[in-house]
Protein backbone atom coordinates (compact mmCIF):
# COMPACT_ATOMS: atom_id res chain seq x y z
CA UNK A 1 0.00 0.00 0.00
CA UNK A 2 1.38 3.87 -0.95
CA UNK A 3 1.91 6.09 1.67
CA UNK A 4 0.11 9.35 0.91
CA UNK A 5 1.67 12.68 2.42
CA UNK A 6 0.08 14.93 4.19
CA UNK A 7 -0.67 17.37 1.44
CA UNK A 8 -2.76 14.10 -0.51
CA UNK A 9 -4.15 13.51 2.60
CA UNK A 10 -5.41 17.02 2.79
CA UNK A 11 -6.95 16.78 -0.63
CA UNK A 12 -8.77 13.74 0.24
CA UNK A 13 -10.34 14.70 3.28
CA UNK A 14 -11.43 18.07 0.97
CA UNK A 15 -13.19 15.69 -1.38
CA UNK A 16 -14.80 13.94 1.46
CA UNK A 17 -16.08 17.06 3.40
CA UNK A 18 -17.40 18.20 -0.31
CA UNK A 19 -19.55 15.30 -0.13
CA UNK A 20 -20.61 14.67 3.06
CA UNK A 21 -21.27 18.67 4.10
CA UNK A 22 -23.22 18.76 0.37
CA UNK A 23 -25.18 16.09 1.68
CA UNK A 24 -25.57 16.80 5.81
CA UNK A 25 -24.53 20.66 5.21
CA UNK A 26 -22.58 22.03 7.98
CA UNK A 27 -24.77 21.61 10.82
CA UNK A 28 -25.73 18.13 9.91
CA UNK A 29 -22.37 16.26 9.42
CA UNK A 30 -19.72 15.41 11.85
CA UNK A 31 -15.90 15.54 11.05
CA UNK A 32 -16.24 11.53 12.46
CA UNK A 33 -18.38 10.83 8.91
CA UNK A 34 -15.79 13.13 7.37
CA UNK A 35 -12.94 11.30 8.69
CA UNK A 36 -14.24 7.68 8.32
CA UNK A 37 -14.95 8.51 4.07
CA UNK A 38 -11.30 9.29 4.01
CA UNK A 39 -10.07 6.35 6.39
CA UNK A 40 -8.56 8.57 9.05
CA UNK A 41 -8.74 8.68 12.78
CA UNK A 42 -10.19 12.72 13.88
CA UNK A 43 -7.04 13.58 15.75
CA UNK A 44 -5.64 12.54 12.40
CA UNK A 45 -8.13 14.91 10.82
CA UNK A 46 -7.72 17.56 13.13
CA UNK A 47 -3.57 17.63 12.17
CA UNK A 48 -4.45 18.08 8.93
CA UNK A 49 -7.04 21.45 9.78
CA UNK A 50 -8.07 23.14 12.95
CA UNK A 51 -11.51 22.28 13.42
CA UNK A 52 -15.10 21.36 11.37
CA UNK A 53 -15.27 25.27 10.46
CA UNK A 54 -11.81 25.70 8.70
CA UNK A 55 -12.23 21.65 6.69
CA UNK A 56 -15.78 23.21 5.78
CA UNK A 57 -14.39 26.69 4.58
CA UNK A 58 -11.65 25.00 2.56
CA UNK A 59 -14.33 22.37 0.95
CA UNK A 60 -16.28 25.94 0.28
CA UNK A 61 -12.89 27.34 -1.30
CA UNK A 62 -12.16 24.19 -3.49
CA UNK A 63 -16.41 24.72 -4.55
CA UNK A 64 -15.71 28.18 -5.91
CA UNK A 65 -12.38 27.33 -6.95
CA UNK A 66 -13.29 24.36 -9.53
CA UNK A 67 -16.34 26.35 -10.71
CA UNK A 68 -14.04 29.45 -11.46
CA UNK A 69 -11.58 27.24 -13.77
CA UNK A 70 -14.22 25.78 -15.33
CA UNK A 71 -15.47 28.99 -16.11
CA UNK A 72 -11.90 30.05 -17.55
CA UNK A 73 -11.27 27.44 -19.34
CA UNK A 74 -14.69 27.38 -21.03
CA UNK A 75 -14.81 31.64 -22.15
CA UNK A 76 -10.58 31.37 -23.18
CA UNK A 77 -10.70 33.53 -26.40
CA UNK A 78 -14.08 34.30 -26.31
CA UNK A 79 -16.34 36.96 -24.84
CA UNK A 80 -20.26 38.16 -25.21
CA UNK A 81 -22.89 35.60 -26.59
CA UNK A 82 -19.78 32.82 -27.62
CA UNK A 83 -18.94 32.95 -23.69
CA UNK A 84 -22.12 32.90 -22.33
CA UNK A 85 -23.57 29.67 -23.86
CA UNK A 86 -19.88 28.32 -23.33
CA UNK A 87 -20.25 28.84 -19.66
CA UNK A 88 -23.73 27.42 -19.97
CA UNK A 89 -22.58 24.37 -21.91
CA UNK A 90 -19.79 24.12 -19.16
CA UNK A 91 -21.79 24.58 -16.26
CA UNK A 92 -24.82 22.36 -17.60
CA UNK A 93 -22.17 19.28 -17.83
CA UNK A 94 -20.69 19.88 -14.43
CA UNK A 95 -23.92 19.83 -12.59
CA UNK A 96 -24.72 16.30 -14.14
CA UNK A 97 -21.57 15.38 -13.87
CA UNK A 98 -20.64 16.54 -10.59
CA UNK A 99 -23.59 16.77 -8.08
CA UNK A 100 -21.50 17.03 -5.39
CA UNK A 101 -20.44 20.71 -6.31
CA UNK A 102 -24.27 21.54 -7.06
CA UNK A 103 -24.57 20.37 -3.32
CA UNK A 104 -21.93 21.95 -1.70
CA UNK A 105 -22.68 25.00 -3.13
CA UNK A 106 -26.49 25.00 -2.02
CA UNK A 107 -24.88 23.98 1.69
CA UNK A 108 -22.52 27.05 1.60
CA UNK A 109 -25.41 29.19 1.20
CA UNK A 110 -27.65 27.82 3.78
CA UNK A 111 -24.88 27.39 6.52
CA UNK A 112 -23.84 31.51 5.44
CA UNK A 113 -27.24 32.44 6.58
CA UNK A 114 -27.36 30.27 9.64
CA UNK A 115 -24.11 31.65 10.97
CA UNK A 116 -25.44 35.26 10.56
CA UNK A 117 -28.43 34.54 12.14
CA UNK A 118 -26.43 33.61 15.18
CA UNK A 119 -24.66 36.93 14.78
CA UNK A 120 -21.31 35.52 12.79
CA UNK A 121 -20.65 37.07 10.00
CA UNK A 122 -16.96 36.66 9.66
CA UNK A 123 -18.38 32.67 8.71
CA UNK A 124 -19.72 34.21 5.57
CA UNK A 125 -16.88 37.03 4.81
CA UNK A 126 -15.20 34.21 3.61
CA UNK A 127 -18.26 32.57 0.90
CA UNK A 128 -19.08 35.39 0.05
CA UNK A 129 -15.46 36.66 -1.14
CA UNK A 130 -15.48 33.48 -3.06
CA UNK A 131 -18.49 34.38 -4.21
CA UNK A 132 -17.55 37.38 -5.86
CA UNK A 133 -14.59 36.28 -7.83
CA UNK A 134 -17.04 33.85 -9.41
CA UNK A 135 -19.32 36.62 -10.56
CA UNK A 136 -15.82 38.57 -11.64
CA UNK A 137 -15.12 35.56 -13.54
CA UNK A 138 -18.62 35.57 -15.42
CA UNK A 139 -18.78 39.31 -15.76
CA UNK A 140 -15.60 39.57 -17.84
CA UNK A 141 -16.28 37.16 -20.63
CA UNK A 142 -19.66 39.16 -20.95
CA UNK A 143 -18.55 42.42 -21.45
CA UNK A 144 -18.71 43.22 -17.48
CA UNK A 145 -22.54 43.81 -18.61
CA UNK A 146 -24.30 43.71 -15.09
CA UNK A 147 -27.63 42.69 -16.55
CA UNK A 148 -25.94 39.97 -18.70
CA UNK A 149 -24.37 38.61 -15.68
CA UNK A 150 -26.91 38.90 -13.25
CA UNK A 151 -29.77 37.09 -15.73
CA UNK A 152 -26.94 34.30 -16.01
CA UNK A 153 -26.12 33.99 -12.28
CA UNK A 154 -29.78 33.69 -12.12
CA UNK A 155 -30.56 31.38 -14.37
CA UNK A 156 -27.66 29.44 -12.77
CA UNK A 157 -29.38 29.18 -9.26
CA UNK A 158 -32.66 28.09 -10.72
CA UNK A 159 -30.60 25.13 -11.83
CA UNK A 160 -29.38 24.60 -8.83
CA UNK A 161 -32.84 24.63 -7.07
CA UNK A 162 -34.47 21.89 -9.68
CA UNK A 163 -31.45 19.68 -9.43
CA UNK A 164 -31.28 19.96 -5.48
CA UNK A 165 -35.14 19.65 -5.61
CA UNK A 166 -34.67 15.92 -8.21
CA UNK A 167 -37.08 17.35 -11.05
CA UNK A 168 -36.29 15.42 -13.85
CA UNK A 169 -35.19 17.11 -17.17
CA UNK A 170 -37.99 16.14 -18.22
CA UNK A 171 -40.61 17.61 -16.01
CA UNK A 172 -42.46 21.05 -17.41
CA UNK A 173 -40.75 23.24 -14.98
CA UNK A 174 -37.47 22.90 -17.06
CA UNK A 175 -39.38 24.13 -20.36
CA UNK A 176 -38.00 27.44 -20.49
CA UNK A 177 -34.24 25.88 -19.91
CA UNK A 178 -35.03 23.41 -22.66
CA UNK A 179 -34.14 26.19 -25.30
CA UNK A 180 -30.49 27.64 -25.75
CA UNK A 181 -29.66 28.28 -22.20
CA UNK A 182 -28.97 32.02 -20.95
CA UNK A 183 -30.04 33.31 -24.36
CA UNK A 184 -30.20 36.66 -24.44
CA UNK A 185 -33.71 38.10 -25.61
CA UNK A 186 -34.31 39.97 -28.81
CA UNK A 187 -34.61 43.36 -28.09
CA UNK A 188 -33.38 43.46 -24.44
CA UNK A 189 -31.55 46.43 -23.08
CA UNK A 190 -27.66 45.65 -22.71
CA UNK A 191 -27.50 47.57 -19.76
Amino acid sequence: MVRMSAEERRESVIRAATEEFGRGGYYGTSTEAIAKRVGVSQPYLFRLFPGKRAIFLAAAERCVEDTIRMFEQATEGLEGDEALHAMAEAYTRAMAEQPARLMMQMQMYLAVAAAEEEGDREFGEAVRAGWMRLWDTIDLPLGACVADTTEFMAYGMLINCLVAMGFPREHRVWEGLHTVPFERRAGAPDA
